[in-house]
């Protein structure tokens, strides 16, 4: 997020797990609007400024689906705070 202001976690949308990794989807905000991220502990993975719209959202869904026939499981853990991520993980 380019204005340096760091962003908050607003929304887990969902968060799966396979052997000891562990990804999540979520929704942040900063001053310059919302952003869905898909995210480890250690790393941004994925990263798209967004307009509240269905189809977004829908995505996310079905990436989760994806994942999840290839293996990962709902998983009840918390990621870390996005605090340890570096500003720009990605």
């Amino acid at each position: 997020m380019a204005d340096g202001v760091k962003p908050q976690r607003v929304a887990l949308l969902w968060q799966l797990g396979l052997n000891d990794a562990s990804i999540a989807c979520g929704v942040y905000r900063d001053s310059l609007g919302l952003e869905l991220r898909v995210e480890s502990a250690s790393a941004v993975i994925v990263r798209e400024r967004f307009d509240l719209q269905p189809r977004v959202l829908a995505r996310a869904q079905t990436l989760r689906e994806a994942l999840q026939r290839r293996g990962w499981t709902d998983s009840n853990s918390q990621l870390p705070s996005s605090s340890t991520h570096p500003p720009n993980a990605l």
